[in-house]
């Protein structure tokens, strides 16, 4: 089995690579969407709205929004309310990316 193949699988009933993405770019959408998120992101990584396409292509970004989501818990319960997801699980999918340093 490749490397590539071994990240894709779920761990211990944890998300695959696929399902993280899908979830970090759920919440990519969720804070570009919220005047008050987006700045608060922008300032903490250093960016700025030009940079994000560039900046999703780099090892870690997907890793890096969902750690963003769980440094502050309002945030992270705004997210998941609004999605329908389990906290835990926006940390499993934040330690599958961060595990495969995987970018879109």
């Amino acid at each position: 089995m490749s490397d590539a193949d071994r990240s894709r699988r779920p761990t211990k009933g944890g998300p695959t690579t696929a399902e993280a993405e899908g979830l970090a770019i759920d919440a990519l959408g969720f804070i570009a969407a919220d005047a008050t998120l987006l700045p608060r992101f922008l300032a903490l990584t250093g960016l700025d709205a030009s940079d994000l396409r560039r900046a999703a292509a780099e090892p870690g970004f997907l890793a890096g929004i969902l750690a963003f989501l769980l440094s502050h818990e309002p945030t992270l319960l705004a997210f998941c309310s609004a999605e329908g997801a389990d906290p835990a699980r926006v940390a499993a999918a934040h330690a599958r990316l961060a595990q495969t340093g995987h970018a879109l």
